[in-house]
């Protein structure tokens, strides 16, 4: 069978992105040398290599029987493959550039030198885009059985469309017309209804193309193409659902409005040790604590940064993660690393055992950001420094207050202008403070859970009573 790797992905479903994971399977290039010859590259899925070649050997008609193989090595880590048979091979070969799902003839997997995309791309024009490729893949609704690819600008707008029984043929045929055409292809969308490999990545990032979207699977070695080409690379994308295995940051959806000048900041580096176990890391609602926090920062600002002396926790969220420049002083260093790293002038940080930031308060307080260095919400309990908003002006009495030993976030306060959001205005929002809801002790996550399970068994009763009164 074949081995299925498990990879990170954001899902995106009902106009949101969800963190989440995906088994894909592998391709493995092997480069096949018989009798000291260099023949072929065959892509392939890596299970049983022995079985796949002598099978090749035997259907090109170079062996008719096992004992002609003198000799086979595989080596999957280096991806060759060294066969000694028998029989002589011809002087020359004619090869045949096959027209199946397999790649036939793939002369150079490496990606070019200056393939490093950028850009941003709009979520409703990708949906468009796939949408005119269904609708215009005639010859499929006739006959079954072809593959399609288009290409399109970012706004959705279709440039080129094709069709062939083959779906690596459908790359080069649109590459052509390109060609023929003179269009400039940098920073387009390529849609496809097949399987994406990494031959069809590798040939993308020669066109300049910057996203590649499919309606089924990628292989692993197309998601790790796509990574390090910096191409935004989506799968499953049909019905407006869709999944994304590189560069989702670079997607944006149709009410995407992100806060202008600021960066979010989660901190991730306590101790947990009330807790007994890292807080970030608890599960609610299908996901890890800080999934829920990305997801709600990642949609309200351009650059979102997690403060972490632990980065490998938090592989699967596609953002930066930065150590703390003054080690184990506290939050107060969090926030410092935080604004250190930042692209923009301002952070919004939050705690990441605040698994219900509410995205109305945050811009709330992001839309008094030019009134002081701090803004801060203000309640019962006292000041939110860890759901507040800080300028880098802040951090010259940060270094001073890390450098005395002090680590309280308050004690820099009075060297830097504060403005404190009182309770009767941010309640008009949040009316309960969740959105300042911190779990700190095993009895608080515990109560968290029951009181989720009392509201979800509420809303079934309500909608139970509606029901009967319909």
């Amino acid at each position: 069978m074949n081995k299925r790797t498990s990879f990170p992905i954001q899902r995106y479903h009902c106009h949101q992105m969800m963190v989440a994971r995906r088994s894909l399977v592998e391709e493995c290039p092997v480069r096949l040398t018989v009798n000291g010859r260099d023949l072929a590259t065959l892509v392939a899925s890596p299970h049983q290599l022995n079985f796949l070649l002598m099978g090749f050997l035997r259907v090109q008609g170079f062996i008719d029987n096992r004992e002609q193989i003198q000799s086979l090595g595989v080596c999957r880590e280096f991806g060759v493959a060294r066969v000694q048979i028998s029989a002589e091979l011809p002087e020359t070969l004619r090869p045949t550039v096959t027209t199946g799902c397999g790649g036939g003839i793939s002369y150079d997997l490496n990606l070019p030198q200056d393939s490093q995309s950028s850009g941003l791309f709009s979520v409703p024009a990708l949906l468009s885009l796939m949408k005119q490729l269904q609708r215009g893949a005639e010859l499929y609704a006739e006959h079954g059985g072809i593959h399609s690819a288009a290409i399109g600008r970012v706004d959705g707008r279709l440039l080129l469309m094709t069709e062939d029984i083959g779906r690596h043929n459908t790359i080069d045929r649109l590459a052509g017309e390109a060609l023929f055409h003179n269009l400039d292809l940098t920073g387009t969308m390529l849609v496809t209804s097949g399987r994406i490999s990494s031959e069809m990545v590798t040939k993308a990032a020669r066109l300049g193309i910057g996203l590649i979207a499919s309606r089924t699977t990628p292989t692993d070695q197309a998601v790790s193409l796509c990574q390090k080409a910096g191409l935004v690379l989506v799968g499953y994308l049909r019905g407006g659902r869709f999944e994304v295995y590189s560069h989702a940051e670079r997607l944006r959806a149709a009410s995407d409005q992100r806060i202008g000048g600021v960066t979010g900041v989660i901190l991730a580096g306590g101790e947990s040790r009330r807790m007994g176990s890292d807080k970030s890391l608890l599960p609610i609602h299908g996901a890890r604590f800080i999934d829920h926090t990305y997801r709600c920062l990642s949609e309200l600002f351009d650059e979102v940064i997690i403060v972490t002396n632990s980065p490998s926790l938090y592989d699967g969220i596609p953002c930066s993660k930065v150590p703390d420049i003054y080690y184990a002083q506290g939050s107060l260093a969090g926030i410092h690393s935080g604004l250190c790293h930042a692209r923009h002038e301002r952070v919004f940080v939050v705690a990441c055992d605040m698994p219900f930031v509410d995205s109305a308060v945050v811009r709330h307080i992001c839309s008094r950001a030019n009134e002081g260095d701090v803004v801060i919400p203000v309640g019962e309990r006292g000041s939110e420094p860890l759901h507040a908003l800080y300028s880098k002006g802040c951090l010259p009495a940060m270094e001073e207050v890390l450098d005395a030993g002090r680590k309280r976030i308050v004690e820099f306060f009075p060297q830097v202008e504060v403005v404190e959001i009182g309770a009767r205005e941010w309640s008009t929002i949040d009316s309960g403070g969740r959105s300042f809801c911190n779990i700190n002790t095993p009895q608080e996550y515990f109560q968290l859970h029951e009181d989720g399970r009392e509201n979800q068994t509420k809303t079934v009763l309500q909608l139970s009573v509606n029901k009967k009164r319909a």
